[in-house]
């Protein structure tokens, strides 16, 4: 094979023969932004090399948990004691304990929860559990906002104000989200509207309170406020969906950050991903005793998994947030994050580019706008030219940031203010050329 073969190409052809569109989901295919997938070969902290051997800063972190950074050696050394306990036992352990206790610890809005293995399961299982806990049927989601790829989440907005939504997805029967209403991010007299029509009807409402899906958007405080005293008024319970945010914005996930302008804002159930897996497949849901013992075997609301508790996955979650906890933490995290909006904003101010950006903790999202958007809609006015040409001139220099426009990004404790100077020379570059 020739030295100047692309092996990145060699390997998506061969995977496109053998997997729908060549990736196991649909962002990794580069589709949005045109070009080959890179098929990462090895990661070390901040950086990963693809299979020409080429090496990239990794803003992506694998769409989140990795905040210590790839191969931290402490949860390397978890992992494989774990591993050579066993990979799989389909029966309690201790570890699973330790690690529902940890995690109840650190957001003390749950006082039970249950593991699983995705993201997607445990949207899927709270949804049903809110359901099974008020014996309603309906419930509030918001455009823009991503809950996995269960059927009854994969809607988009009705064609009028509160109206239910239709089906995203080819495969999900429009009787399916009959029951779902689907309403515009931030938009409190839509909300207010919704729950004066439907309230009495609503099993709950499920929310981002950063959203990720939509590039970065986050909840106003207002808005988050009215969405818990309308909950409570009506007996809907507030779903918060931090499979993304926990313990990536905070220690005590997004609903801590709000909690310091809501005295006494908590959410009724928790969804948590990516950062308590550490990398592994591992999620959970919890909520306070009383919701979740409708959960079986206590209760009549089905639920189950081969794999949920892996003793591997949660031996990766316990080491990363035993590191998380360490004082200094997130100052240090959340001060990089910073830095690196900061400098982009700066370097694309200098060049005449429309930028503006935002971040929380490790998480963070830039639109080549000159205001944040609020919703959906405003983040569809994105220039998906001139985000592409962003995006190709970065990783032509060696910075991988997500490839898509509506992806939120991530910095880990592993990145140096040497990698987030370097990233904001190769941009202000590419803003150069973006100016002409």
């Amino acid at each position: 094979m020739s030295s100047n073969t692309d092996l990145n190409e060699v390997l998506f052809e061969r995977a496109k023969k053998v997997i729908p569109g060549g990736v196991n989901s649909p962002v990794r295919a580069f589709k949005a932004v045109g070009g080959t997938p890179r098929f990462v070969q090895r990661a070390q902290g901040a950086y990963f090399w693809d299979a020409n051997g080429q090496r990239y800063t990794d803003y992506i972190g694998s769409w989140g948990p990795m905040i210590l950074g790839h191969g931290h050696p402490a949860v390397v050394e978890a992992v494989q004691k774990a591993a050579l306990e066993g990979f799989s036992f389909g029966a309690p352990t201790e570890r699973e304990v330790e690690l529902a206790e940890e995690i109840l610890r650190l957001v003390p809005s749950m006082e039970m929860l249950r593991l699983v293995s995705s993201g997607t399961e445990a949207t899927m299982t709270a949804i049903r559990l809110a359901r099974g806990a008020t014996g309603r049927a309906k419930f509030i989601k918001f455009e823009g906002c991503y809950h996995g790829h269960s059927d009854a989440l994969l809607v988009k907005a009705g064609s009028g104000l509160a109206t239910f939504g239709n089906p995203t997805s080819a495969g999900v029967p429009p009787e399916v989200v009959q029951h779902t209403l689907v309403l515009e991010y931030n938009n409190i007299e839509q909300l207010e509207q919704a729950f004066a029509q439907h309230g009495r009807e609503l099993a709950c409402l499920m929310i981002e309170p950063i959203a990720g899906n939509m590039n970065f958007v986050r909840a106003s405080v207002p808005f988050m406020q009215r969405c818990r005293e309308l909950c409570s008024q009506y007996g809907a319970l507030l779903v918060l969906d931090e499979v993304m945010t926990g313990f990536r914005v905070a220690l005590g996930s997004a609903q801590s950050v709000y909690a310091k302008s809501i005295p006494g804002f908590a959410p009724d159930i928790t969804v948590l991903g990516k950062v308590i897996g550490g990398g592994m497949p591992l999620a959970a849901f919890g909520a306070s005793r009383a919701i979740m013992e409708h959960l079986a075997p206590l209760g009549g609301v089905y639920q189950a998994g081969t794999l949920s508790g892996n003793p591997v996955a949660t031996a990766c979650g316990l080491a990363t947030l035993k590191e998380i906890s360490k004082p200094g933490f997130y100052e240090a995290l959340g001060s990089k994050t910073q830095s690196l909006i900061a400098g982009l904003a700066s370097a694309a101010r200098a060049e005449g580019v429309d930028f503006c950006g935002d971040s929380e903790g490790g998480m963070f999202g830039f639109f080549l706008l000159d205001t944040l958007p609020q919703n959906y809609t405003q983040v569809m006015k994105t220039s998906s030219p001139r985000f592409n040409q962003l995006f190709h001139g970065l990783l032509d220099r060696g910075v991988y940031l997500a490839p898509a426009l509506y992806e939120a990004g991530f910095v880990s404790a592993a990145h140096t203010a040497d990698d987030i100077s370097a990233t904001i020379s190769a941009a202000r570059e590419v803003f150069r050329a973006m100016a002409k």
